[in-house]
């Protein structure tokens, strides 16, 4: 049997980076936010149906990243990526089936609540947030390729997933939803903008235009820049007009982070050796500022 210490150490690295373990945040952070949301106006925490909606996220999350690895590979994009899982395991049908499996155990939860709550508004909210998802990159749609990424990523993991947390806990809708989820769909777009960076190269071989390839490096870190300032500026806004709770400018702990994200792309956006680890850096942004939001909605 193989242990992990007869695997060698640039292999586990690689079967890390392919597995992608902070990226699971993005199922994390927007189903704690709207369940934070929920509690904060109405008090009502549910926990069974908090735990099964985190469990099935974080499954979805799964068949979207094997399932994207499996689409770039058909396209080539990958083809100079070590860690893509179909490159790892030479197996694309494989993956492909694996990636299904967890959608399908993913759906069930989602479809289990539905069950317990006599309501399939979750489940119908899940399922489009899933087309939308595999329009990403899946065929014949790819609208990845088209620089759509960061929208369609915005609107799935912002607004609609705080949504459907929010109406997972209350069998119902509020206005907070709205700026609840602008703000976690900006920092979880700012994941997907800071993975272009170090591969533009690749991108513009394979014909994706994604926003660093349409707008450069340069000003892409510019733009990376201002929208960082605005999510900010957003938290102040909303807590100064009484939108959120005074106390959710507990996100602002999270800054330094900002600032180590801004600064780093700006001064290596143009060289990808240096720059590839920037998304890390974004998905800290993310975790940090997103769990911070979360306690400042239901300290109060």
């Amino acid at each position: 049997m193989t242990t992990t210490s007869t695997i060698p150490s640039s292999k586990r690295k690689l079967w890390l980076a392919a597995i992608k373990p902070p990226m699971y945040s993005v199922a994390i952070i927007p189903i704690t936010v709207g369940t934070a949301t929920a509690f904060g106006e109405t008090q009502i925490w549910d926990a069974k149906i908090f735990a099964t909606f985190l469990t099935s996220a974080i499954l979805i999350i799964a068949w979207l990243n094997i399932s994207n690895d499996v689409f770039d590979s058909e396209t080539g994009i990958d083809k100079n990526k070590a860690h893509s899982i179909v490159n790892l395991t030479g197996n694309k049908s494989l993956m492909f089936w694996l990636a299904n499996i967890f959608l399908t155990i993913g759906i069930l939860g989602i479809f289990l609540i539905a069950w317990w709550q006599k309501d399939i508004t979750v489940l119908i909210i899940i399922l489009f947030c899933c087309a939308l998802g595999y329009s990403y990159q899946g065929p014949p749609f790819r609208f990845g390729y088209q620089g759509l990424g960061e929208i369609i990523c915005f609107f799935t993991f912002g607004p609609m997933a705080i949504a459907a947390a929010y109406y997972s806990q209350t069998q119902a809708f509020s206005w907070s939803i709205l700026p609840s989820g602008t703000l976690i769909g900006m920092s979880t777009s700012i994941i997907l903008f800071c993975s272009h960076f170090h591969q533009v190269s690749d991108d513009i071989a394979a014909g994706k235009k994604s926003p660093i390839v349409r707008l450069g490096t340069k000003l892409g870190a510019q733009v990376l820049t201002i929208t960082t300032l605005f999510f900010f500026a957003l938290i102040a806004v909303f807590s100064l007009l009484r939108v959120f709770p005074v106390w959710t400018c507990l996100v602002f702990l999270s800054v330094p982070i900002a600032y180590q994200l801004v600064t780093h792309v700006q001064k290596n956006h143009d060289q990808p050796n240096q720059v590839s680890n920037c998304k890390f850096i974004a998905v800290r942004l993310h975790f940090l500022s997103g769990i911070l939001f979360a306690l400042g909605l239901i300290i109060p």
